[in-house]
């Protein structure tokens, strides 16, 4: 039969005990204050100079071009509504024509005004809103 105490007892706290059987304490200097931004008016060192460094995490090289997102003309606006609106399938590998194309080959009814755009808008880009991102 298996001994009661469920998981508090098959794992059970191991301490680190000294020589003669005590528990072991730390140190004195384990618990010495750092210095703050307070402490350290007098000195020469200002808190933000030093060997502190910011995480990697939010440390960026690269800058997000944002002219891409905001700036582009009312077709371009008529088409990104298309590549986000999912009644005419998926649109990552095909082109905007092949993805109009289709949709008007299984009857789905895809916006009219759009065709011409993709087929004489030199203005335009062929590719989905999501190529090359995802």
């Amino acid at each position: 039969m298996a001994s009661g105490g469920g998981m508090k007892g098959f794992y059970r706290q191991k301490k680190k005990t000294t020589v003669g059987g005590g528990v072991a304490k730390p140190s004195a200097g384990a618990f010495k204050k750092k210095a703050t931004g307070a402490s350290l008016k007098g000195s020469s060192i200002s808190p933000v100079e030093g060997d502190i460094a910011p995480p990697s995490a939010l440390v960026s090289h690269d800058s997000f071009d944002l002219g891409e997102w905001l700036e582009h003309s009312a077709e371009e606006e008529a088409l990104r509504q298309f590549d986000m609106d999912m009644r005419f399938g998926p649109c990552l590998g095909i082109t905007r024509q092949e993805r109009w194309e289709r949709a008007a080959r299984l009857g789905l009814n895809p916006p009219v005004e759009l065709a011409g755009l993709l087929r004489g808008g030199a203005s335009v880009k062929p590719d989905c809103l999501w190529e090359g991102r995802i």
